[in-house]
């Protein structure tokens, strides 16, 4: 229980030490923001990209309608069909657990984001404009799978968030 209270307090707390923490979680999301960008949105080198922008015609942009995937679960049953063939455990679990940090740091530091529902539309808000920019800019596909995959791994990091604070808070109480 010592080690649950030692953590709440600098966490929880209106003290210096909270703050300090609080500042160096805001820095480790931030750079968590930016590892998320890279690893989703600039995935390609930066010559590729620089292709795909001069690229950019209305005739690409509607390309890239063609090629997304508005049926939820079309993809999810593709990588387990085809388990072995393709990708597969990469692109579900990475989906998934790309997302776990989101859904842990955010309650840390945004109150509101410590409800389940709020840090739910939280998720579904920045994961669907990863996924419109993807659309519009061809710097990677649109897949609504995609948006389910990663709203599940911010919950799964919200339950262990939960997990945290609801030991505290206990520890707290005694």
């Amino acid at each position: 229980m010592k080690f649950w209270n030692a953590m709440g307090h600098s966490l929880f707390s209106e003290d210096e030490s909270a703050r300090k923490t609080v500042w160096i979680l805001r820095v480790v999301f931030f750079f968590y923001l930016l590892a998320l960008m890279k690893v989703i949105v600039f995935k390609y080198p930066l010559s590729e990209l620089a292709q795909i922008t001069s690229s950019w015609t209305k005739e690409v942009i509607l390309e890239g309608l063609d090629t997304a995937n508005f049926t939820l679960f079309k993809t999810i049953d593709m990588y387990i069909r085809y388990w072995g063939r393709l990708n597969s455990f990469e692109n579900l679990f990475g989906n998934i657990f790309c997302f776990v940090p989101f859904g842990f740091l955010l309650p840390f530091l945004h109150r509101g984001s410590r409800k389940g529902p709020v840090l739910l539309l939280d998720s579904f808000l920045l994961v669907c404009s990863i996924e419109i920019f993807q659309l519009i800019t061809n710097f990677g596909a649109f897949d609504v799978d995609d948006i389910l995959l990663n709203c599940v791994g911010s919950m799964g990091g919200y339950c262990l968030f939960a997990f945290c604070f609801s030991r505290w808070e206990r520890g707290r109480k005694k």
